[in-house]
């Protein structure tokens, strides 16, 4: 049997590393792409077998009609996100498996590290002292212990950093359209309505995927609901913010601090070099100028542990396509309803 030939697209160095060291277990004819999967470039998948697509690449109804024209029977999101993905388009054309959780804890750890620095300024504070600056002046925090934390989304992450958060001894809020109800004694923490998590809550942070229900969640009149001075997280994706509600929220100081690893335009500047060059970008230009905005550039994933799993998953995923009939990481616009066939047939059609 001839290799099967996958075309990878938006690689980096690190992503080329922890896959060739996984397929030396696979075995797979890997082509990496320095460029994202787009309409301009979706010619270049001519020949392959499957596509290995990331957060940032186009898989849009006219690229994936290119892509079954070329013949490509996989795409393989290398994520667990696939709001980037025209499902419906896909559905009967081309299957899509992805990663549904590679590391809940390094997206975790990232989120409260990102509560800490922004609560304690210590990225602030190493700049300063690097400068012979020892003043304190500014740095006022708050102790955690006894602070209210909302969760959104109790999936893998959620439920990780809600055991970190309790943790610190913080009292733990939940919202989950899927409440997982039996958790809420081992985890220690409360599901509730959206709105009274708004008004309880000192820091929210988001764990939940991007959809047509979810854009926004974090809007000018959720925020309207909010604390004074509430500390919103963002790890999961840019669009579950409006961000412009969040500039001008925090412009008031309605809004006390920000900390986002995802960005709604991220596509633009996300993963790359921009350092000599003029942002074109307003709105993300002047969220950096703000001291109580601290932004990464979707990072929260990269440790080791998470690339070496996802890099595992994701060709266990194409080798089970080709070899086997289940697909349990499969998606397509009906897994969430009871009309989608995977759990009958072994794959979503």
């Amino acid at each position: 049997m001839n290799k099967i030939k996958i075309a990878f697209f938006d690689t980096k160095p690190y992503d080329k590393k922890s896959f060739d060291e996984e397929n030396t277990n696979f075995n797979f004819d890997i082509s990496y792409f320095d460029s994202k999967l787009t309409g301009q470039t979706v010619s270049l998948t001519h020949g392959f077998d499957v596509v290995c697509a990331f957060v940032n690449d186009t898989l849009s109804s006219g690229v994936l009609e290119a892509l079954k024209q070329n013949g490509i029977k996989l795409i393989a999101m290398r994520c667990a996100g696939y709001n980037n993905v025209d499902l419906k388009k896909a559905y009967k054309n081309v299957h899509v498996v992805r990663v549904p959780a590679y590391s809940p804890y390094a997206v975790a750890e990232h989120a409260v590290a990102m509560m800490l620095t922004l609560n304690r300024k210590t990225h602030k504070a190493y700049s300063r002292t690097r400068d012979n600056n020892f003043s304190i002046n500014g740095f006022l925090g708050f102790d955690m212990h006894g602070k209210t934390a909302g969760i959104i989304g109790t999936g893998k992450i959620g439920q990780k950093i809600m055991s970190i958060l309790n943790g610190f001894g913080m009292e733990v809020l939940a919202y989950d359209k899927f409440p997982k109800n039996d958790l809420e004694k081992s985890l220690d923490f409360e599901y509730t309505e959206l709105a009274s998590l708004y008004l309880q809550s000192d820091i929210i942070s988001l764990h939940c995927p991007l959809n047509a229900e979810t854009r926004h969640i974090i809007s000018k009149k959720s925020i309207e609901k909010m604390k004074d001075g509430v500390m919103i997280i963002n790890t999961s994706r840019g669009g579950l913010i409006d961000t412009q509600a969040l500039l001008d929220n925090l412009k008031t100081g309605k809004i006390g601090a920000a900390g986002l690893d995802v960005y709604e335009e991220e596509s633009d500047y996300f993963f790359e070099d921009f350092s000599s060059q003029i942002l074109t970008d307003d709105v993300l230009a002047r969220l950096l100028t703000f001291p109580n905005v601290l932004i990464t550039s979707h990072q929260a994933f990269f440790t080791k542990e998470a690339l070496g799993n996802i890099a595992e998953t994701t060709l266990h995923n194409i080798k089970d396509y080709f070899e086997k009939d289940k697909l349990p990481n499969e998606i397509c616009y009906r897994c969430d309803s009871d009309s989608c066939l995977k759990e009958k047939l072994g794959r979503c059609f």
